[in-house]
């Protein structure tokens, strides 16, 4: 099972750089999205914690 997770780590890694390699203004876009979205829940969980309070 622990060989298992490290060979899909290492095919994550490879994605991850290839896709940076070959297109990093997708690979940019991506990230972007990626923050937003954190971002974004984490106002959520802000302004539900605030109402709670209230």
């Amino acid at each position: 099972m622990v060989q298992t997770k490290k060979i899909a780590l290492y095919a994550v890694i490879v994605f991850v750089l290839y896709t940076i390699i070959t297109s990093p203004a997708r690979a940019a876009d991506l990230v972007q999205i990626g923050f937003e979205g954190i971002s974004s829940a984490a106002r959520s969980v802000g302004d539900f914690m605030t109402e709670l309070v209230n």
